[in-house]
């Protein structure tokens, strides 16, 4: 099984990584995709950085790392991206593979406003990793929806923004060679 990890990863850090890591170490997925998201229906920030440098990033940030890789799927796809769209492309570009979709539990109290959301949950696993503040209840989790134990990662792609124009040191939030390239391309400085 693939776990699909999506999200605009703007930028990538070492909580994506962190979490990509541990599906694959504990036996929820045999590997890992960064789903990375050019155009979030749900985002529209102006803060965004350009989609082909974000794809750059989840590509350094998991060049090393066996089992997660960074995907371009939807950059292929009509935008702006949803998910149930991704998953219907998955399943007929890849009919042998098995996905499992990968969301926070902030996005699992929302999933019921999610477009074709039914359609989904028939037809998808769903892995929900916690977040601080977003409560489930997993007795009243369909069975193919798993709350996993994943650690929760203190960090945020805000921060990571915030911080490089603030010049305060964020090195320890996301990989070397990938904050070396946004300083590289002074990306989030404006």
């Amino acid at each position: 099984m693939t776990a699909l990890l999506g999200g605009s990863f703007n930028p990538i850090h070492n909580g994506h990584i962190g979490l990509a890591r541990w599906i694959v170490a504990n036996g929820y997925a045999e590997s890992v995709w960064l789903m990375v998201s050019p155009q979030n229906p749900l985002k529209t920030s102006p803060e965004l950085a350009d989609e082909y440098l974000r794809l750059r990033w989840a590509s350094i940030a998991c060049r090393d790392i066996e089992g997660i890789t960074a995907s371009d799927f939807e950059y292929h796809l009509p935008r702006p991206s949803f998910t149930w769209q991704t998953l219907m492309a998955l399943r007929e570009t890849f009919p042998e593979e098995q996905f499992a979709l990968t969301i926070g539990a902030d996005n699992w109290l929302l999933f019921h406003r999610w477009a074709r959301h039914e359609w989904i949950l028939q037809h998808t696993q769903l892995l929900v990793y916690p977040r601080q503040g977003y409560e489930i209840n997993t007795n009243e989790l369909p069975q193919n929806v798993t709350l996993m134990p994943a650690p929760l990662f203190p960090y945020s792609s805000t921060a990571i923004r915030e911080g490089l124009r603030a010049g305060t040191d964020i090195s320890s939030y996301l990989p070397k060679d990938v904050l070396t390239d946004i300083i590289r391309h002074k990306a989030y400085l404006q």
